[in-house]
């Protein structure tokens, strides 16, 4: 295949309509905007435009608070982990994301206490919630929290 030869699938292009070419063509002479008024004019406002009235987006009240600082976690429940690993295995962000259970890893991984778990895992995570780091201590497992071992070893 070549560049000429591309072309579009037939019938999903339309040909641009031309209009104020002559009464003729069915679109002359006013070229479809009627006679006179603001709509006809050069210029004429358009969608959202309330004719000089303070537009509808304005005069509705602000709602809430957007916190352009906040630390988004990506969380992971128990169950997840009892599914997708074996005992004594390392569970990492890498892990996870390598296993499908994240796409991204966001500000850090948060393991959270939903579902149940069996198997002995260490995992590493940025937060644990204290029914998760409760279950997984108690499963003969280890919770890490990042950041903190590089304090504990100092």
């Amino acid at each position: 295949m070549r560049i000429h030869d591309l072309a579009p699938v037939p019938g999903s292009t339309k040909a641009k309509k031309r209009v104020g070419r002559g009464h003729g063509s069915g679109q002359g002479k006013t070229a479809g905007y009627g006679h006179k008024g603001q709509k006809a004019r050069s210029g004429a406002k358009g969608a959202g435009f309330e004719g000089g009235q303070m537009p509808l987006a304005r005069r509705l009240p602000k709602r809430g608070f957007n916190n352009i600082f906040r630390t988004e976690y990506a969380i992971v429940n128990l169950s997840a982990l009892e599914a997708f690993f074996e005992p004594n295995d390392l569970v990492d962000a890498e892990a996870l994301v390598a296993n499908g259970i994240l796409k991204k890893t966001l500000a850090g991984v948060k393991i959270l206490g939903g579902g149940e778990l069996t198997k002995a895992l260490t995992v590493k995570a940025a937060r644990f919630s204290a029914s998760a780091k409760a279950a997984i201590e108690a499963a003969g497992g280890t919770a890490i929290v990042l950041g903190e071992e590089a304090a504990e070893v100092a």
